[in-house]
């Protein structure tokens, strides 16, 4: 595989969702309905991704997998049956459930069958009085938070803060986290879409139902030694770009799952080349992908898949190009 794949997104409505999905990164929405979630890059059973560009179009990542794998993940093919990333865009326009996502050991005993769920998510955009909630405050242990839970007081047992576009954050498995008030961000994460909600808000919808809550199994999968989670941010994201620094490649997180960068330039870059899977995510601007014999418009919204096999080929931007980098360790 010589050369980056880019897949049709698969754009998923939510109670919590808005419509900057289309407004703001171009995104096909459906009129008159709230959307939450683009899953750009999918190995998951509730979609397998299905390939926009080049030799491999209308082909599916799951099918990429079963006969490209060694081109697609180099040296990590062996331990990597699915496809390890599961790459989307979110508009928290409402709030997301107050929530954790199981490790590897919690999943295997109460959701066997699903993977683990470690995350990041890189903040594109947040409205005045939104907010993340990420981690437990010191002291808060299970009859603590149990009993905010009766009386519906579990954001106090958050740490929370009003994000920043740049601002990035890291959730290991088993960190109780939320976001909400009109938030648009980049997510990162391993393959799995194991999700228990501990609170929702009291929210019901039009006919008063109320969202089902998996209590005991995020109790289960909470790690109370994890304390408050703070951002990493991403210096002169928010600069105008013509005035922004002309080269940045910041590193965001470490983890054994996924190396993420943020990347800002008005030159000409070399991506892939590194023997390891990477992935491209477009946050800002546009540019151009100069591969052998043919050329890639890459702009704001799109995910870029850059297999192991594949050399190394210069993007050019057009003005200044912000994105994420994710390289699998």
């Amino acid at each position: 595989m010589d050369r980056p794949l880019r897949f049709h997104p698969f754009l998923r409505p939510m109670v919590w969702g808005g419509r900057r999905l289309g407004d703001v990164l171009g995104k096909p929405l459906a009129p008159n309905a709230l959307y939450g979630e683009s899953w750009e890059v999918s190995d998951h059973p509730v979609h397998r991704s299905i390939a926009a560009s080049g030799p491999w179009a209308g082909r599916s990542l799951r099918d990429l997998m079963e006969r490209e794998r060694p081109s697609l993940l180099g040296t990590q093919a062996a331990p990597n049956a699915v496809f390890p990333w599961l790459i989307k865009f979110l508009d928290a326009n409402d709030w997301l459930s107050v929530q954790v996502h199981p490790d590897e050991t919690a999943v295997r005993k109460l959701l066997p069958g699903e993977g683990s769920k470690t995350e990041a998510w890189f903040v594109i955009d947040a409205a005045a009085g939104s907010r993340i909630y990420a981690g437990l405050l010191p002291g808060v242990d299970k009859a603590r938070l149990r009993a905010a839970l009766e009386i519906g007081t579990v954001a106090d047992c958050l740490h929370q803060f009003a994000p920043r576009p740049g601002d990035c954050v890291y959730l290991p498995a088993g960190t109780v986290h939320a976001v909400g008030g009109g938030v648009l961000m980049a997510e990162i994460q391993q393959t799995s879409d194991a999700t228990f909600r501990l609170f929702d808000w009291n929210r019901a919808d039009h006919q008063g139902k109320r969202r089902t809550l998996h209590i005991e199994e995020a109790i289960a999968s909470i790690h109370w030694d994890f304390g408050p989670v703070s951002p990493v941010h991403a210096g002169d994201f928010t600069t105008p770009a013509p005035a922004a620094s002309a080269n940045r490649r910041q590193s965001l997180v470490r983890s054994p799952y996924f190396v993420l960068e943020y990347l800002q330039s008005n030159e000409p870059q070399f991506l892939g080349g590194s023997g390891r899977l990477q992935a491209a995510v477009i946050l800002e601007g546009t540019a151009t992908l100069e591969l052998k014999g043919a050329k890639e418009e890459v702009s704001r919204g799109q995910t870029w898949l850059l297999p192991a096999s594949m050399p190394e080929v210069p993007c050019r931007p057009r003005g200044v190009l912000k994105a994420l980098l994710c390289t699998l360790p």
